[in-house]
């Protein structure tokens, strides 16, 4: 019960490794935060996590490219539990595109969901992570350090996380805080699903990535927010700045 009475917010929560994630804090004890702009699948959730805590989580319904809803998530996250320790940023969308067919549209809408957004809820949730001596982790992804064909913008995305991470931690550090992001391969999920992406696009991404990692195999949401949960615990007290590639190996295939 490491985290017992901790707080910790975490976007992204309805499914996938925001889902495992909040399951672990729950077993862990903390007093857990948890939005998305899938109420159904976040309710869903939430009493799973309570289930396991015996500790009802605060659920807000937010849309990340909506500041006032950031705003909302940070007020009601104070006004419940009048402090912050812990700022999980893992909602994401995917896109699909290369420098010839990547409209500014949906260059746009990657990075206001998957940069933008984290960047305005950290700014709001700095000063209250500054009394905690908090941690900040955002999910960045594989695609950061090595492009993935037809991915342009959601690489770009991802590099500007790592980047963000960096110099976070750096600007931080002296008040006490850490800040680190975990880049994850493929993983087992419904991200594709639930952001309406071509299943033949999917399942050759699928294919792609199990044969070309080294571990064979794409990585269980569990193992990655094992790895959250680790980066926030107190065994990882001297670790900050770092951008941690849990891909299986996938970054060393040379093809």
């Amino acid at each position: 019960m490491e985290f017992f009475e901790k707080v910790v917010l975490i976007t992204g929560a309805a499914g996938g490794i925001g889902k495992e994630t909040a399951l672990k804090f729950a077993k862990a004890g903390a007093n857990l935060v948890i939005t998305d702009c899938n109420s159904s699948e976040l309710q869903k959730v939430g009493k799973e996590c309570e289930l396991v805590s015996k500790i009802e989580p605060l659920l807000i319904i937010a849309e990340l490219t909506n500041e006032t809803d950031i705003e909302k998530i940070i007020d009601e996250t104070v006004l419940r539990f009048s402090s912050l320790h812990i700022l999980i940023n893992i909602a994401g969308i995917p896109g699909f595109g290369t420098i010839e067919n990547t409209s500014l549209g949906l260059f746009d809408n990657i990075f206001k969901v998957n940069v933008r957004a984290p960047f305005q809820l950290t700014s709001k949730a700095v000063p209250h992570l500054v009394k905690t001596k908090g941690i900040i982790i955002n999910i960045s992804s594989q695609c950061s350090v090595r492009p993935y064909p037809g991915m342009l913008a959601y690489c770009m995305s991802k590099s500007a996380i790592d980047q963000m991470t960096k110099c976070i931690a750096l600007e931080l550090a002296d008040k006490g805080i850490r800040v680190n992001s975990v880049n994850p391969g493929v993983v087992k999920t419904n991200f594709s699903e639930n952001n309406n992406i071509d299943p033949i696009k999917i399942e050759n991404i699928k294919k792609r990535y199990t044969e070309k990692c080294p571990l064979k195999r794409m990585a269980d949401a569990e193992e990655i927010a094992n790895a959250i949960l680790f980066l926030c615990s107190d065994s990882a007290s001297f670790i900050t700045g770092g951008n941690f590639l849990i891909d299986g190996g996938w970054h060393l295939s040379v093809t």
